[in-house]
C-alpha cells in the first residue's frame, strides 16, 4: 500500500465495464463478493457544506488558493506483523497519503487503505496541515473508524490552535461526463500538489478490497499517483464530489485513468463512523449475475434482463422471503454457470436491469428496512414478496 493503489489495466474489467458473461457474485445487495483485479495499496448527523453552494464556477488557480489548506498529507505507521526466520520484521512500516477537513470540529476524511492495511489498522498518525510557503504544521491524529467496503475512514485531530478550513461538499449524483476537476494531495510525497482534467466516466464500478464493491465510482484523467489516495476530487465550484481512490496503470504512475470514491458514499460512511465508530450495510443474503437478452435466450428464462439469482444463503432474509438460488449447472463458451433460479425484476416498483441497479437500489437503504421485491421464475410465475433486510455479517 502506497497512498494511490494501482492496477494492471488489462484487468479492470470490474471498472470499465466487465464482460457479460462474467460472474458478477453479490452477498449484500450493496456489493457484488468477487470482481477480477489486482489492487495493491494501502442516521444520524449528515455532512453538511460549510459554505453556500457556488455560482460561479472558479479557475484552479482560485480553487487551490481557497482550499489546499484545507486538504492534509496523513503519515501512516505500521507494526510488523512478526518476523520471518532470519528474526528479520515481516509487514509494517510507514505510508503517505491524503484526506480533506470535513469539519471544524476536527473530522477528516480519507481512504481507508491510508490508514489500514490487511485489517491492521495504523498505530501511529501523523497529519500535516499547509501552511505558508513551503510550510507545514504536523499535529497527531486518531482514527474514529474505518469502512473498507467504501474504502472510507474518518480521522480526527485536535482542533485547539488550528485554523481548520472544512472543505464545501458538493452531489456526486450531479456530477458529468466532461466537467472540469481538480485533484488536490502528496503524489510521491510532493506535498500539496494539483493537477486539473476532467471527468471521464461515471457509474465506474471500484473494488477496493476482494469481496467489496464501490458503485457510481467518477474516472478522471486529472493525475493520480501513489499519495493522492484520500484527497479530495473537486469541481468547477469548489465542491468535493469524490476521495480520490485508485489508479489503472500499466507501469504504476498515472496514465490518466484516476478513480474517485463518490462524496455521497462517503458522507453516509461518515455520518455513521461519526456516531457509531462504524458502518453497516443493509444485506439479504445472495450471490447474483446479470442476466442478459443473449443469456435469457440460452438459459431460456421468460424476461430477458434482471438481476439472476444464484445462489441464497441459508437463513438468510432472502431464503426467508422464499427466494430461490439455481439447480442447474450449465457451461458455456468455457464458463461454468448455475442456472435455474429466480431472477429479481423489480424493487420497491422501480425496475431492476441489472445487479447494478439492484445494488443501487439497496445503497438507500439501511438495515430492518422492509423492501418489496418483483421475482420471476425460469418458468415464468412473477410475484412480489417482502424482504426485511438484514446486517452485513462481518465476516463476508
Amino acid at each position: 500500500m502506497h497512498g494511490s493503489r494501482s492496477f494492471v489495466a488489462g484487468v479492470v474489467g470490474g471498472i470499465v465495464g466487465a464482460a457479460l458473461l462474467i460472474l458478477v457474485l453479490f452477498l449484500l445487495g450493496v456489493a457484488p463478493v468477487k470482481k477480477v483485479t489486482t489492487v495493491k495499496v494501502a442516521a444520524p448527523t449528515a455532512v453538511t457544506s460549510p459554505v453556500a453552494p457556488a455560482s460561479t464556477t472558479l479557475t484552479p488557480t482560485q480553487i487551490y488558493d481557497r482550499e489546499a489548506t484545507g486538504v492534509v498529507e496523513i503519515t501512516s505507521t505500521f507494526p510488523s506483523t512478526g518476523t520471518d526466520l532470519f528474526g528479520q520484521p515481516i509487514g509494517g512500516g510507514i505510508t503517505v497519503g491524503s484526506g480533506f477537513v470535513v469539519s471544524g470540529q476536527g473530522f477528516i476524511l480519507t481512504n481507508a487503505h491510508v490508514v489500514s492495511e490487511s485489517g491492521q489498522r495504523a498505530t501511529r498518525l501523523t497529519v500535516a496541515f499547509k501552511g505558508n510557503g513551503s510550510q507545514t504544521r504536523t499535529v497527531t491524529g486518531k482514527i474514529v473508524g474505518v469502512d473498507t467496503v467504501s474504502d472510507v475512514a474518518v480521522v480526527k485531530v485536535d482542533p485547539s490552535g488550528l485554523s481548520l478550513n472544512p472543505l464545501p461538499m458538493g452531489d456526486s449524483g450531479a456530477v458529468q461526463v466532461g466537467e472540469p476537476v481538480v485533484a488536490i494531495g502528496n503524489p510521491l510525497r510532493l506535498e500539496f500538489t494539483l493537477t486539473s482534467g476532467i471527468v471521464s466516466a461515471i457509474h465506474r464500478d471500484l473494488n477496493p478490497e476482494a469481496g467489496t464493491n464501490i458503485p457510481n465510482g467518477i474516472q478522471t484523467d486529472a493525475a493520480i499517483n501513489p499519495g493522492n489516495s484520500g484527497g479530495p476530487l473537486i469541481d468547477a465550484y469548489g465542491e468535493v464530489v469524490g476521495i480520490n481512490e485508485s489508479i489503472a496503470s500499466t507501469t504504476g504512475g498515472s496514465q490518466g485513468l484516476g478513480f474517485a470514491v463518490p462524496i455521497n458514499t462517503a458522507r453516509n460512511s461518515f455520518d455513521q463512523i461519526k456516531v457509531n465508530g462504524k458502518v453497516v450495510y443493509p444485506w439479504i443474503g445472495v450471490t447474483m449475475m446479470p442476466l442478459t437478452p443473449d443469456l435469457a435466450k440460452v438459459f431460456k428464462y421468460p424476461v430477458d434482463q434482471g438481476a439472476l439469482v444464484i445462489s441464497v444463503r441459508s437463513g438468510s432474509p432472502a431464503a426467508k422471503a422464499g427466494i430461490k438460488g439455481g439447480t442447474q449447472n450449465v457451461t458455456l463458451q468455457g464458463q461454468r454457470f448455475l442456472v435455474g433460479g429466480d431472477v429479481i425484476t423489480g424493487f420497491d416498483g422501480k425496475p431492476v436491469t441489472s445487479t447494478d441497479d439492484f445494488a443501487q437500489a439497496m445503497g438507500s437503504h439501511k438495515p430492518g428496512d422492509v423492501v418489496s421485491l418483483t421475482i420471476v421464475t425460469r418458468r415464468g410465475a412473477t410475484s412480489t414478496v417482502k424482504v426485511t433486510l438484514g446486517t452485513r455479517p462481518a465476516n463476508l
